[in-house]
């Protein structure tokens, strides 16, 4: 929402925004692992508290930005302070349910995602328009007054969230007990059966390797539309910031319901290929729309991408938790979140890249839909560590 007026006021190219949107993941990237090793340690009420302070902090002093470098700095800053959120959580998720219910719950955790894409790309609109209040942009607006509900919320997690069953009051203490025996069961019989004990394990693992991949391709497409949707959306006509907020949250609107209705069918492991896989396709179509339609067609093409990401994304991080457990599990989920979000990095550079080049805000599209296709193609091969684990797990409990 900001980059047209951070490129008009600050000076900041197209280029170089989309190394600043990048860099942030580079940091980000590189912190993953060692921050999941520690919520593994400190527990995820601590940690999870911690990433959302410093993030809404951060975020906030984006206001604070001169130029590119300033911009650089902060992103990577930034990337920093979030590391560890996503994966933490999901890690955090696999403590608390069984393999059969996870892409579900998963999936409900995106869709806090999804609903503040809808959400948020309005409020943007409008908070640009309070441009020259106070002396400050309007941009510069947005970013205060948004990065500071998660300074807010994040001590609501420090007050009500349990690091696991047993610390829970809502579970009696057989519930708790029974609970984290069976997911226990559940992943020693995953990871002995794809041979994975260790963390150095994951490197090993061909399957893992190919969620990282699949994974890379799906975060090139996710990060190239959060990035530049909206600039794509003002070449459609004159509209004002508020209307280009209100059509660039339809598309979010769509990806909340595929996050609610999609993950659910994903209960074992033969479907959870097929739904993997019909998702891929799902986002290459919506692309392809997007870059030969009009505003219309092309805003459908948007819809039905964004629908497939966070019907895709639930599933992904299925995968580890049936191969590995312990910290291996919570580094394994980091490391596929770390390679992934390298395609958060390439994809707004090349995006940023091909419209200075070209001029065309639409000629980085056919580079998405590509890599989406090889990511498709991938999810044809893969595999859970057992493709039943729930089965051996209940036995041996």
């Amino acid at each position: 929402m900001a980059k047209d007026r951070m490129e008009i006021d600050l000076g900041i190219s197209a280029t170089a925004y989309g190394i600043g949107a990048g860099l942030f993941f580079l940091t980000y990237a590189l912190s993953e692992i060692p921050s999941n090793l520690i919520m593994h340690r400190v527990g995820a009420r601590f940690w999870i508290m911690r990433i959302m302070i410093t993030w809404g902090l951060l975020s906030a002093c984006m206001s604070l930005v001169q130029g590119e470098w300033s911009f650089y700095i902060l992103r990577m800053l930034l990337g920093i302070a979030e590391a560890g959120l996503f994966p933490g959580v999901i890690y955090f998720i696999t403590q608390w349910f069984m393999v059969k219910d996870r892409a579900r719950a998963n999936g409900f955790f995106l869709l806090g995602v999804a609903l503040a894409n809808v959400i948020g790309a309005p409020l943007g609109g409008l908070l640009l328009t309070m441009d020259g209040l106070g002396g400050l942009h309007g941009w510069q607006w947005m970013f205060i007054i948004e990065g500071i509900p998660a300074c807010f919320l994040a001590l609501v997690v420090w007050k009500m969230l349990p690091n696991k069953p047993s610390e829970a009051k809502f579970l009696t203490r057989a519930e708790a007990e029974d609970l984290e025996a069976r997911i226990a069961a559940e992943e020693s019989a995953g990871a002995a059966a794809a041979g994975n004990s260790k963390l150095r394990h994951v490197l090993k693992d061909k399957q893992i390797l190919l969620v990282v991949a699949i994974y890379f391709t799906h975060q090139i497409a996710v990060y190239a539309l959060s990035f530049f949707l909206p600039s794509i959306i003002g070449t459609y006509g004159e509209l004002t910031s508020v209307q280009i907020g209100l059509l660039t949250s339809i598309p979010w609107l769509f990806s909340a319901i595929g996050a609610l209705l999609i993950p659910r069918l994903a209960t074992d492991g033969s479907r959870s290929r097929t739904v993997a896989s019909a998702s891929m396709v799902g986002i290459v179509a919506g692309f392809a729309l997007g870059a030969i339609g009009g505003p219309v067609l092309g805003l459908i093409g948007f819809s039905i991408a964004a629908f497939n990401f966070f019907a895709l994304q639930p599933i992904l991080f299925t995968y580890p938790a049936t191969r590995l457990s312990g910290a291996a599990l919570a580094g394994g989920i980091a490391f596929v979140n770390t390679v992934g979000l390298f395609g958060g990095f390439l994809g707004p550079y090349v995006m940023g890249l091909l419209e200075e080049i070209t001029g065309n805000k639409m000629s980085g599209l056919w580079f998405i839909v590509i890599m989406c296709a090889i990511g498709a193609v991938l999810t044809l091969k893969l595999r859970r560590g057992t493709e039943d684990p729930s089965k051996a797990s209940v036995s041996g409990h």
